[in-house]
């Protein structure tokens, strides 16, 4: 089989060839200070990777009066061009800071001006200020907000180029400045996780209004899909995990909007991963429930997760594909290759029989040994069905 065949296989639930092998998101510091800084491709090619290729293209609608955000030239990692609008302009300005970058991120709309401040490092971009300050600024969200679509015929056109190489994935579209793919990982990115949780108790109706917002957004997005040659998107987010919150909140606020996003998705055509780096083993079957293609990413306990994943396959396994289930923070790092290869046969005795598993690291890393790559690669590609 070649990758693609092989991914889509697994995505089926079905047994392919071999343990497909791949990563979650290369980060651009890892190639700069490991790898000479070569391209992504080049790095699946150099290991022997099952290659994964990222795609956002976004358009946008006339007669709603959007169009691109002409400031927004120079795309950050996994960016698309932002949408605005007369009513909803953006504007980001440097601000001072003795260690790290720091940005001012203001959407500007008739009613009042949104701003939340960003920082990054070499490695990360966090959120020191929220966006939501007050609560009516939901309400300045829903009038004014902009809804991105899909450009089919650019994503299709990078599909058609990259053949059967590997797996063509994006993410459903995410908040302006700062968000993530899930209805209640944005609501956490622009209200900060801590208040959302508190907000669950103490202002119920306001947090599902606000994830009504959010989930309007989505909606659209999701249904401009329709023709994408996507093999697969992200849904979620590490902020819906029970390394986080309870299985209580997760099923009256996380599940009740991604769900009808992931029926909407397939209803458009698209296979979904839901993704909840964390925490997963009190909620699994709650997960599955909602009927995504794919789970990841099966963090182990070694990671500070829960997740044990002969259980998690017997418990959930013929339900969905399962990606990740690999400790790289021990096993890409300080360790031997032989140990490394045992942690690969590990994750392919426990999840991969019957296939519906993809070996890959759970969620990205920042640091690793190459060595340790090759030793993980090399062992994944022995593991014959």
């Amino acid at each position: 089989m070649d990758s693609k065949t092989r991914f889509l296989t697994a995505l089926s639930n079905k047994v392919p060839d071999r343990l497909p092998v791949t990563t979650h998101h290369i980060m651009p510091s890892f190639l700069k200070d490991h790898m000479n800084g070569i391209t992504d491709q080049n790095f699946f090619d150099h290991f022997g990777l099952d290659p994964i290729k990222w795609v956002m293209e976004y358009t946008f609608s006339p007669a709603k009066g959007e169009y691109f955000d002409p400031t927004h030239t120079s795309l950050g990692f996994l960016e698309a061009r932002r949408v605005c609008s007369d009513n909803w302009r953006i504007e980001i300005s440097d601000l001072p800071h003795p260690k790290y970058k720091t940005q001012k991120f203001a959407i500007h709309t008739p009613d009042k001006t949104l701003s939340m401040v960003l920082q990054s490092d070499a490695y990360t971009t966090w959120v020191t200020e929220k966006l939501i300050k007050e609560k009516s600024d939901v309400e300045i969200i829903a009038k004014y907000q902009t809804f991105p679509l899909c450009d089919v015929d650019a994503v299709n056109k990078i599909a058609e180029q990259y053949g059967n190489r590997g797996l063509i994935r994006g993410h459903i579209a995410v908040f302006d400045g700062y968000g993530q793919p899930g209805c209640w990982q944005d609501a956490a990115c622009l209200l900060g996780i801590e208040d959302l949780i508190i907000a669950t108790f103490e202002d119920p109706q306001w947090v599902h209004e606000l994830l009504g917002i959010i989930k309007s957004r989505k909606e659209v997005y999701i249904k401009s899909l329709a023709g994408a040659k996507y093999d697969i998107l992200e849904l979620g987010g590490g902020d819906a995990s029970t390394t986080v919150i309870s299985p209580d909140i997760f099923n009256s606020f996380v599940a009740p909007y991604d769900a009808p996003l992931i029926e909407l998705a397939h209803q458009a055509g698209q296979k979904i991963a839901y993704h909840t780096c964390g925490g997963m083993m009190p909620i699994l079957e709650d997960i599955a429930a909602m009927k995504p293609d794919a789970m990841e990413t099966f963090t182990p306990v070694g990671m500070g997760a829960d997740v044990d994943l002969v259980e998690a396959k017997r418990r959930i396994g013929d339900k969905v594909c399962m990606i990740g289930g690999f400790d790289q923070l021990h096993f890409f790092k300080d360790c031997s290759p032989e140990q490394t290869r045992q942690e690969v046969r590990r994750c392919f005795e426990a999840a991969g029989q019957g296939g519906g598993f993809i070996l890959s690291p759970s969620d990205h890393f920042f640091d690793a040994d190459p060595e340790l790559i090759q030793a993980y690669a090399e062992e994944a590609r022995a593991c014959i069905y």
